[in-house]
């Protein structure tokens, strides 16, 4: 138990995103990217300070890391995205058991990071996911703390410039996002005010976590967890009242476990953890960070030249967010590989007079060039899922250029009329961005190579308790015509391609639709279109029989009872 005494908080300070809702329940957002004391005691000397960065964009902070520091003895215990905890210098190992150091107990669980202390008889608790932080006493703050939990809007006074980068107070204006509806958001933020919140409304004001909610995601993608980030927020004031109980909150609002976003997910300075196009999470760059190079179009930092030799270093975070992994990037020799540097996630590839890697060298009369080129290329593979990438580089300097591929969908929907037997039924088949199946892919979203993909086949007509609907395969062209070359399957005899791992299907075979999963891909020296095809079966249900039994390597199939003529439905991107 976090409050181990189970005793109520009497005040309670939440920090998440760049919002500060304070002892008072007033809130106020954070605006830079400098660190705030939250709460200080002048009569004992500690403080608590929260660190705000920037990550996607550079016009949002969020709540970064937080600090405890203690005057004596003096330490600093700095917990840190991922839940990771440092002592000083010392990087700590902790579990949920917990641990005392210095008069401070400290512990982890999968939902971040939890310490409390003692002060002058006041008891202090400190929790942290990486994201959102609470801090509560278990009696009414008393006259010598100050801090932005004491009074939020006394923000410029509790700047403290002395832990802040000289230029924490730059403010940007970045391009409005147009993905963003403002409208839907406020409705989603409100959803604080009904079942199963509305219960502890009483207890705690929701306002000021609306107001924190609907401030940040009506300038920000609700992305890498932020859809139920403020929820998550608002349920655990709500948990430290031992009135107040929203119940199975996360059901209801459609939102994952309680698992810290990021756990143990170790990224640099310059980099945050969130999800990549390609599905999972990654470290990315920050908007700061990556701004110049992405303005430039570039992926790297000049050529660095020697005599014979030279050397470019590649931004990891830039690769993660394009989706291009690493370890797949070679010299003209192909056994020359980028060398990746695990703290910084910088990627470095070079060439030397003893090992020169494919290097190209010519004269022209007045210098020597020595050029190379970083570069994916399988020609004999029959997709790819990467750009097709070639940086090349000298000791001139030549600023590296990659092309990004982009691909719409030609029709938000397909649908066909079928005749099997005694059947007529309709297919649809509709692609989605999202597994949810919430955000349709239409002819002007664009779609990137190894973006996840998910492609619903749905029937209407059929009898639902005599029928089931198998897709039997699925398979891409390059061209229109389903029989034409190069072809390239994603679903064989009901199950996954064994050869493509990115593929997940879902529910074949046990009612009237089914889906499936892929990540984007271009077909190798193609004009870019791809033609996704997909073969139905019906089969009359007796007990499991129409469901494919893709156990084992084999990916054999139990024979199913099939009726009537297969149908064949198509979809199409377009570069």
């Amino acid at each position: 138990d976090f409050l181990q005494s189970g005793a109520a908080a009497a005040d309670l300070c939440t920090v998440t995103g760049r919002a500060v809702i304070d002892f008072q329940g007033r809130f106020t957002a954070v605006t830079d990217r400098c660190v705030y004391s939250m709460l200080s005691d002048s009569s004992t000397g500690f403080e608590v300070f929260a660190t705000f960065r920037e990550r996607r964009r550079r016009d949002v902070s969020f709540l970064d890391s937080v600090t405890l520091k203690l005057q004596d003895p003096d330490v600093q215990f700095h917990l840190q995205h991922g839940g990771r905890v440092q002592m000083n210098d010392t990087q700590l190992n902790l579990s949920s058991s917990g641990q005392t150091l210095h008069g401070v107990w400290i512990s982890k669980d999968s939902t971040g990071v939890m310490a409390n202390f003692t002060i002058s008889n006041h008891t202090i608790y400190l929790f942290f996911d990486g994201s959102t932080a609470q801090i509560h006493t278990g009696t009414p703050v008393w006259s010598s703390v100050d801090g932005l939990c004491v009074n939020s809007s006394s923000i410029s006074a509790q700047r403290l410039d002395q832990y802040s980068s000289s230029s924490c107070q730059i403010q940007y204006n970045d391009s409005l996002d147009t993905s963003v509806n403002c409208s839907a958001i406020k409705d989603h933020c409100n959803t604080l005010k009904e079942s199963p919140f509305s219960s502890c409304n009483g207890d705690v004001d929701p306002t000021p976590y609306i107001n924190a909610c609907s401030d940040t995601l009506c300038k920000y993608p609700s992305v890498d967890g932020l859809r139920c980030h403020f929820l998550w927020a608002y349920a655990r004031a709500c948990s430290l009242n031992s009135r107040a109980s929203v119940g199975d909150w996360r059901s209801a609002a459609g939102c994952s476990s309680a698992e810290g976003f990021c756990q143990d997910k170790v990224c640099s300075d310059h980099e945050f953890c969130g999800e990549k196009i390609s599905g999972g999470t990654g470290c990315l760059c920050r908007a700061a960070f990556a701004y110049d190079y992405k303005q430039s179009n570039t992926l790297s930092d000049p050529t660095v030249c020697s005599q014979n030799s030279g050397s470019i270093t590649l931004i990891g975070c830039l690769l993660e967010e394009k989706g291009v992994d690493f370890s797949t990037l070679h010299l003209n020799d192909r056994s020359c590989r980028g060398a990746m540097d695990e703290e910084k996630h910088m990627v470095t590839f070079s060439f030397d007079s003893s090992s020169t890697c494919g290097t190209e060298i010519t004269n022209n009369g007045s210098q020597i060039t020595y050029r190379n080129t970083i570069k994916y290329q399988n020609s004999s593979d029959v997709i790819s899922r990467q750009d097709q990438f070639y940086i090349d580089f000298s000791c001139q300097h030549t600023q590296p250029e990659t092309k990004i591929v982009a691909f719409n969908i030609k029709d938000s929907s397909v649908v066909v009329i079928v005749k099997s037997g005694q059947w007529n039924y309709t297919v649809a088949m509709k692609a989605y961005s999202d597994g949810g199946l919430t955000h349709a892919l239409d002819s002007t979203t664009a779609v990137v190579l190894n973006q996840k993909i998910w492609v619903e086949l749905t029937t209407a007509g059929l009898d639902a308790a005599v029928i089931a609907v198998e897709t039997d395969s699925c398979w891409a062209t390059s061209r229109d015509s389903p029989s034409s070359q190069p072809r390239y399957d994603l679903i064989k005899n009901g199950c996954a391609a064994p050869g493509d791992q990115t593929v997940q299907v879902e529910g074949n075979g046990e009612g009237t639709s089914n889906r499936f999963s892929f990540n984007m891909f271009q077909f190798t020296g193609s004009s870019g279109d791809v033609y996704l095809h997909c073969k139905l079966q019906l089969c009359v249900k007796r007990g499991n029989s129409c469901v494919p039994d893709c156990s084992g390597g084999s990916k054999r199939r139990r024979r199913s009872a099939g009726y009537g003529d297969p149908a064949v439905i198509s979809l199409a991107w377009t570069q």
